[in-house]
């Protein structure tokens, strides 16, 4: 056997059974140093089998299937043969019960020809990051079939218990989250907040809080903070509780710039009692904002509310075709003959924004040929499926009027995450369309109720907190600023934040660097010398009008990238760009508009709802710190997954060569 490198050795951590109060599961993964006593073929088939209690069948541990108990071994013999070839891969090892913290996944075949030797805690760890990766909770590999799967692939597999698992989570959870919490100590800029909740399957509450920044390379980041219950009657009072409990779990209650909410209620009541907080402890301005992307949604809501009902009828035909090849292949060609556009399947069919407009899109670009397979597939389809022209009329109606909507979600959706002041920039554009369009009476409550919606949201972000993260966008600056924000005592606001937050103590080692060494040299200096550090000190003094320089400059192409502009200019605008490293981090929307608008956002909530209690905070955490960069880790010990694949599938390498050579033999 080759040595152990130091690499395997310190490939995962050796876990204690007394940590987490189980007994060990590494047997058979000790190489026996005494030779085996050979067993007779009686007992290699017996060991498959397992008997009956009462004494009458026996039953193939890997199928099942049951046998008379005075069934000769010979034909037990020829159904695994026959059945499960391989079976005696490694069913003749002999194991040892002593418990062996061994980290190398694969021990070389024994000069005897045994079959390789496998440290199955590397498995368990390869499935402690499928179970991540797939957002499944541990009690998915006690399941019966998975794990006679196993047996099947080798007899001697053991997996462990579901209660090991959930320790082991636990564990790795505490030992990231302490990682996050001292990455987050570095963050030199405030930080913006955003708030998500839902109700898992046992109508438990939960709130998502994430961070999200901007580092000191203009590059935007963020890390999910924690996933806990809100306590019950989940009012805004146990909302604000949970919120700064994560807060000062991570010591960023002075770092707080903003809250990003759901637009319920309770929410806002949360934010706002924190709002109150941080004012009375005078840490800084705070600010709470109503999620745009949900207002969008709810908004939509009220325009898509009188189609739903055509709406149904144009989603089962379309689950129809996406089930069907040959339907689907009908309207491929019927949209083609007929000049209907181009379609891939399969189509959208999901209940959001993306599915409910694609079925609006389908009957207004290609009625023609949904009519056509409808026709021909009468017998399957039924005739029900059929839209009469009031029908297709409402729904051209609703589709342009709609439009508009889905030019905004879509930037929204690309430019991820959009800038606040942007997002404004859309809204105000919705408002206009609404106001200015003529809707059909049928239609007119609901864009009643539209721009009620949208009134609601605009109220709440016209504050001068809104309007500096909007001229803080070099797109927009005052040029693109709508009506409602385009104030005189905002500007005039905004410049006093940035005179009595980013000028006088931002910058003051600087300034007071030039008198020391006035004070040092005794003014012994020489007349150019003077001049030079009165021109320093002069431009020091001009430069806290930083912002009236920025905003009397054009303001940069709507397809420019922010943070790439301010990293650029930020030696042009030294403390400005300090500004707008704060503010630009604020999030115009609390989660992912393609979450929310899209189907992705159907696995994800998915996954959340059917997550049980015990799995929850500890995964779905795991997870997301997993894809931001973060190596899963256990106590001290990162976990090298890339190594213990390449440690796998050499495993698998070898057992196939063993395989080979013993059928050679």
């Amino acid at each position: 056997m080759e040595h152990k490198t130091m690499m395997d050795m310190a490939l995962i951590p050796s876990i204690d059974p007394m940590d987490i109060g189980l007994g060990s599961s590494e047997k058979g993964n000790v190489v026996p140093t005494a030779k085996p006593r050979k067993k007779t073929m009686t007992s290699v088939y017996l060991k498959y089998f397992e008997t009956a209690p009462d004494g009458k069948t026996r039953r193939c541990k890997f199928c099942g299937q049951s046998y008379s108990i005075a069934t000769a071994t010979g034909n037990l013999g020829r159904h695994l043969s026959n059945r499960h070839p391989g079976y005696d891969k490694t069913g003749e090892t002999v194991t040892s019960s002593a418990p062996q913290p061994t980290t190398t996944v694969i021990k070389k075949p024994q000069s005897q020809g045994r079959a390789p030797q496998v440290d199955y805690d590397h498995l368990n760890w390869l499935l402690i990051k499928w179970l991540i990766l797939a957002t499944l909770p541990p009690s998915t590999l006690e399941e019966k079939w998975l794990v006679n799967s196993f047996k099947f692939l080798n007899p001697s597999i053991q997996l462990w218990p579901g209660e090991k698992y959930k320790a082991v989570f636990r564990e790795v959870f505490r030992s990231m989250r302490e990682d996050v919490r001292v990455s987050l100590e570095q963050v030199s800029s405030k930080v913006s907040v955003t708030l998500d909740f839902w109700t898992s399957y046992e109508q438990i509450f939960y709130m998502s809080i994430t961070c999200q920044w901007i580092d000191e390379n203009w590059s935007f980041q963020k890390v999910l903070l924690d996933i806990c219950q809100v306590a019950y009657p989940c009012t805004g009072s146990e909302m604000y509780n949970s919120l700064v409990k994560v807060l000062k779990m991570y010591n960023m209650e002075n770092k707080v710039l903003s809250c990003t909410h759901d637009n319920s209620q309770n929410a806002i009541h949360a934010c706002h009692t924190l709002k109150e907080e941080l004012d009375g402890q005078k840490v800084g301005p705070f600010c709470y904002i109503p999620c745009a992307a949900r207002t969008l949604s709810l908004i939509i809501d009220d325009a898509l509310r009188t189609t739903k009902p055509v709406i149904a009828k144009v989603r089962e035909f379309v689950q129809e075709l996406n089930a069907s090849l040959d339907l689907s292949e009908d309207f491929i060609q019927l949209t083609t003959a007929y000049h209907e556009g181009s379609w891939q399947f399969p189509l959208d069919a999901s209940a959001r924004w993306s599915g409910n407009y694609q079925m609006l899109d389908l009957v207004h670009k290609a009625g023609k040929s949904m009519d056509a397979v409808i026709r021909k597939n009468e017998e399957m389809l039924g005739s029900g499926m059929l839209l009469n022209a009031a029908e297709k009329n409402v729904v051209n109606i609703v589709h342009n009027y709609l439009e508009p909507f889905y030019k905004v979600i879509s930037e929204i959706c690309v430019n991820n995450p959009p800038t606040m002041g942007m997002v404004i920039v859309y809204m105000d554009h919705i408002s206009d369309t609404i106001a200015t369009r003529q809707p059909p009476d049928w239609l007119k409550n609901a864009a009643e109720e539209m721009a009620k919606k949208l009134g609601s949201y605009n109220n709440q972000v016209c504050n001068t907190f809104i309007y500096m993260t909007a001229i803080l966008d070099p797109r927009i600056k005052c040029e693109l600023i709508p009506e409602s924000l385009n104030s005189e005592n905002y500007l005039e606001e905004a410049r006093g934040h940035f005179m009595r937050n980013y000028c006088t103590n931002l910058f003051s080692s600087m300034t007071s660097g030039y008198a020391a060494q006035d004070i040092e040299d005794g003014g012994n200096v020489s007349f150019a010398e003077e001049i030079a550090r009165k021109k320093r000190r002069a431009s020091m003094s001009n430069a806290t009008d930083e912002l009236t320089q920025y905003l009397s400059e054009t303001p940069a192409p709507t397809k420019t990238d922010v943070l790439e502009w301010w990293k650029v200019n930020s030696t042009r605008y030294p403390r400005l760009s300090a500004m707008a490293r704060d503010f630009l981090a604020v999030q115009a929307t609390s989660v992912k508009p393609e979450e929310l608008f899209c189907g992705k956002g159907d696995e994800i909530d998915k996954q959340r709802i059917c997550m049980p209690h015990d799995s929850t905070q500890a995964i779905l955490c795991i997870k997301s710190w997993t894809q931001g960069g973060l190596k899963l880790k256990y106590k001290s010990t990162e976990i090298d997954y890339e190594r213990l694949m390449e440690l796998a599938a050499a495993a698998a390498a070898d057992i196939s060569s063993a395989s080979i050579d013993k059928k050679q033999k």
